[in-house]
């Protein structure tokens, strides 16, 4: 039997998250009586430093029907076709995680299993030269994916780098426009149903009152819903990663603008940059048992590029994820429900599979236990998943030139992660499992950049003639290469954006 519906929505909290869900709630869940009231105050700041996504993002923006050139031209924002990470093997390598594919399967079998067994003829070269969007970022250049097979532009995936508070201010202009009500508000106090523990409303501080059957927690760090009213607790997962500040400083733009975020380890963890139209993004994410926050900040800013545009922001957080992401009526989006440090600019993803699977098990005011179990396991599976994918940069090195990198390199791993690493190991297989965020050229990637080399390939390759596998593999990089010096310059492409209006 069906509960009477849920009427009244209530997103507590702006910023990315708060207006993320709400635009694609006017969108998705508006049946003309049920209402979606956003609360947020304009004296609470928003962290809003996180500036890289991955793939993923373009299908949440074309499902609000958001046109790519006006959405980059109100975020200036740009293309990003991967990371590059630097330093994070040996101190002085560098390697490309990028989005998109490695060559194309023969016979299907994946294409860095037939890499393997070819690695070392002559003309073969690394992996990397198989993957579209490496040897497109490598040339500074970018094109969009097309549907032909045949084409090497076919393997190429993007991203986008944008000003997130730009793109907070971009949603809530077309929530707003499509029937979501804001208010503004400082909450005082959250109010409980004494029989089933749910929250019945949110009072602000000049008492106003907003009932809701829903709440969605988009306060941050603080969690006031789940964490503080609902008492969901907090899984630590700082001893796998043990980040927990960050220091943020715009500069100002400079050229060319990369189509790539880049990563450059540090002695206590990572910098990071990110070239918008406008600025270049750039941080410091460090372990405080490790480094003091003045010789974070001092490490910064003596390895930005141009001068500062802004003085530094200091941020502090953990690394983990609430017991539960839905208890009761409440569900948390964004900071209130977890946090993972941005190293592969998984956040906003995060937020946007949250919303997916929110509206997948959308709820009646019943809120049975299946839907908010089925919707936590699900998110619980996101997020363990991604910090696995995460710790794995860290363990995997040779680094032993800081007490942080002896600490990460020797720590104990969570058993899903060892036995990933071990199956690479062995024959170079990785295994995807239900919805899990990276996919094997991701693991591939990362593994291989970090020195982890597996000591076989799949055995069925061998049932492929080498002579004329080692032949398509050769061509297949020249394609690659040639397509690649094809392409226009990143800032060409940037430039016609730009240019161009909406119908």
């Amino acid at each position: 039997m069906t509960g009477a519906p849920i009427s009244r929505v209530v997103i507590v909290g702006g910023g990315t998250a708060g207006w993320m869900v709400a635009a694609a709630a006017a969108r998705f869940l508006d049946d003309g009586q049920r209402t979606i009231t956003l609360v947020e105050s304009d004296a609470i700041g928003t962290v809003g430093v996180g500036e890289a996504t991955i793939p993923p993002i373009l299908n949440f923006n074309r499902l609000l029907g958001i046109d790519e050139a006006e959405f980059l031209r109100a975020t200036n924002g740009s293309f990003k076709l991967g990371i590059e990470f630097v330093g994070w093997q040996t101190g002085e390598d560098r390697y490309f995680h990028p989005f998109g594919m490695h060559g194309r399967a023969f016979e299907g079998l994946n294409f860095h299993q037939v890499w393997l067994k070819l690695r070392n003829r002559p003309g073969i070269g690394d992996i990397g030269d198989y993957s579209m969007s490496t040897v497109a970022a490598a040339a500074h250049r970018f094109g969009a994916p097309v549907d032909d097979p045949r084409s090497p532009l076919s393997g190429i995936a993007h991203a986008y780098h944008f000003d997130a508070g730009l793109y907070a201010a971009f949603l809530r202009q077309r929530a707003e426009a499509e029937g979501v009500t804001r208010i503004e508000g400082r909450i005082a106090t959250v109010d409980r149903d004494g029989e089933s523990g749910h929250v019945r409303a949110v009072v602000l501080d000049d008492d106003r009152r907003i009932e809701g059957d829903l709440f969605i927690d988009c306060s941050g760090f603080r969690s006031l819903l789940l964490g503080e009213a609902m008492g969901v607790g907090f899984t630590d997962w700082s001893h796998w990663l043990p980040c927990d500040r960050a220091i943020a400083v715009p500069t100002v733009r400079t050229e060319p603008i990369l189509p790539f975020t880049r990563s450059t380890a540090r002695p206590a963890g990572w910098q990071w940059r990110i070239p918008l139209q406008h600025r270049t993004g750039n941080g410091h994410v460090y372990a405080s048992a490790f480094m003091d926050d003045d010789a974070a900040e001092a490490l910064l800013l003596a390895n930005l590029e141009a001068a500062p545009a802004a003085e530094p922001r200091r941020l502090s957080f953990k690394a983990g994820v609430r017991a539960k992401l839905w208890e009761g009526n409440v569900v948390a989006l964004g900071l209130a429900g977890g946090f993972l440090e941005p190293l592969e600019s998984t956040s906003i993803h995060l937020i946007q599979e949250g919303i997916s699977k929110l509206f997948a098990l959308f709820p009646d005011r019943r809120f049975t236990p299946v839907e908010r179990d089925e919707y936590n396991r699900l998110m619980g599976d996101a997020y363990a998943g991604i910090r696995d994918f995460v710790i794995l940069h860290y363990h995997a090195t040779k680094r032993d030139d800081s007490p942080f990198w002896r600490h990460v390199r020797t720590m104990e791993l969570p058993d899903t992660l060892r036995a990933k690493i071990a199956l690479f190991r062995e024959k170079g297989r990785i295994f995807r499992y239900d919805d899990e965020l990276f996919a094997v050229p991701s693991w591939v990637a990362v593994m291989l950049g970090q020195g982890i080399v597996p000591d076989g390939y799949d055995p069925v390759v061998d049932a492929l003639d080498a002579e004329r596998l080692t032949a398509a593999v050769v061509r297949m990089r020249g394609a690659m290469a040639a397509a690649a010096q094809a392409l226009p310059t990143h800032g060409a492409v940037l430039d016609r954006l730009k240019g161009m209006t909406t119908a």
